[in-house]
């Protein structure tokens, strides 16, 4: 056809890459991504619906939790056939337009961790190499090198990256943003020191398994890192000293954060549970203030949104939901809001950006969420259904030029691929009015899906065995 130039794709180490017409940005989806839509392979999987008209069982709506006067509703997508069908939504929200703009193949491995700072996107992976690719559109800019691979989290703070390894240890960097792009390694904790002055000063501070997440204190410049040894050990990035180090779980931990509002700790783990922390300073130790235990299933992962005095807390689980919980503004307790049901499989990531709340699970999906200002009510905006696995980790930032252009949000899947889209919440003139309750209850009437969320297949397969599962 003329006017349209031939395409070709171009490699960068183990990573392929096409381009589209405008040379800066990707294709939302590989060539080979075109043909398997073309003849999408359907798993065949009997939809709750049928399971009604063959038992006539009568399934109750959700549950509404939380105080008196909290009100919480779910929206879902109308029963797909399939949790891994390609199928885009039949009736997407009028609120939010989205498109994948750039999606990276990786021939070798999966991505474990993102991290957006700076204009940049940092992705770690089994390689001994962390990527460095430019925002929004993934034109590479470099790597770091570290002597261990299996990078399992990634954490950014102004020009510092915090990454884990293989080895059990975490690596600090320096990094500049300018034409090229440049990085130093500036540490390692447990630090290294004199065989003959500290012999055992490594074997007492060092993880003795996998580091699996990481926070940060801004403040205190206070390291958080969790460990599927069910520790948690708090880093004095300054010195990299050791300051302190607890049993926080009775299994792996899967993952932490911190309030900089009042430092805060949180945690989580495949014991099903999340907990709450709180520093002594004049001890420099931490002591459990609340622990938050509503599912017998592993908490995956857990996001904080912190707006106008609103503090709240997300966290999901291998159920498939995501619980959330309320600050208390004059203290430090968090009261149970209710639960957003949507997903079909284990919830493995989650990212907040503002009042949007983006989860990724295993039944390959991405769904996006919004929270209504000044209340509890949540609905789901749209499922970004791209993935032909489970969706493993997340990142979402603003996009900004000059003004806020909109949401980048980026994904990386156990399907080898790494994707990049673009969200643009349009104004909403119903969030602005003020609802009395039988118009929210009418409003929260939505259809809901066919086949409630159960437990991950792999994690039941692998608890049936007597042996644990991580992704």
């Amino acid at each position: 056809m003329s006017g349209v130039e031939s395409q070709k794709p171009v490699t960068f180490n183990s990573h392929t890459i096409d381009f589209s017409n405008n040379r800066s940005s990707l294709l939302s989806l590989m060539d080979t991504e075109k043909l398997e839509q073309q003849h999408p392979i359907h798993l065949r999987i009997q939809t709750h619906r049928e399971i009604i008209s063959e038992q006539d069982v009568e399934f109750n709506s959700p549950r509404i939790s939380g105080s008196e006067g909290t009100m919480f509703q779910t929206m879902q997508n109308p029963c797909p056939e399939s949790p891994w069908t390609l199928s885009p939504l039949s009736t997407p929200s009028s609120s939010l337009i989205y498109h994948c703009i750039a999606s990276l193949h990786r021939h070798e491995g999966n991505i474990y961790a993102i991290a957006a700072s700076k204009g940049l996107v940092f992705t770690g992976s089994n390689s001994t190499r962390i990527r460095v690719w430019k925002q929004p559109d993934c034109i590479d800019r470099g790597y770091l090198k570290a002597s261990s691979g299996e990078v399992r989290a990634i954490l950014t703070y102004s020009n510092m990256l915090f990454s884990s390894h293989k080895d059990n240890k975490i690596r600090i960097w320096n990094f500049t943003v300018s034409e090229r792009f440049k990085s130093k390694k500036v540490g390692t904790l447990p630090r290294k020191t004199s065989f003959l002055m500290f012999p055992k000063s490594n074997n007492t501070t060092k993880h003795k398994d996998s580091v699996a997440c990481m926070a940060y204190y801004h403040s205190e410049g206070l390291l958080y890192t969790g460990s599927y040894d069910k520790t948690v050990k708090a880093w004095r990035v300054s010195d990299r000293k050791c300051v302190d180090s607890f049993l926080a779980h009775e299994d792996n931990i899967n993952a932490i954060l911190v309030n900089q509002d009042d430092g805060c700790l949180f945690t989580c783990s495949s014991d099903g549970s999340v907990k709450i922390w709180r520093r002594v300073y004049t001890e420099d130790s931490h002591t459990l203030t609340m622990t938050l235990k509503f599912q017998p299933s592993p908490v995956n992962t857990l996001a904080l949104s912190s707006s106008f005095n609103h503090c709240f807390l997300y966290s999901g689980s291998s159920d498939g939901m995501i619980n959330f919980w309320e600050k208390e503004r004059l203290c430090y307790r968090f009261n149970h809001g209710g639960f957003l049901q949507g997903h079909r499989f284990a919830v493995l990531c989650l990212a907040t950006v503002g009042n949007l709340i983006f989860s990724g699970s295993e039944d390959t999906t991405i769904r996006v969420w919004r929270k209504e200002e000044g209340s509890c009510y949540h609905e789901c905006l749209t499922v970004l259904d791209g993935h032909r696995g489970p969706v493993r980790c997340l990142a979402a930032c603003l996009e900004m030029e000059k003004v806020v252009m909109g949401f980048l949000v980026y994904s990386a899947s156990l399907d080898q691929t790494f994707k990049v889209w673009r969200i643009k919440v349009l104004p909403d003139e119903n969030m602005c009015l003020d609802y009395s309750s039988d118009q929210r209850e009418s409003r929260g009437k939505v259809r809901e899906y066919d086949m409630s969320p159960v437990l991950s297949p792999s994690w039941v397969e692998k608890k049936l065995q007597g042996s644990h599962f991580n992704y």
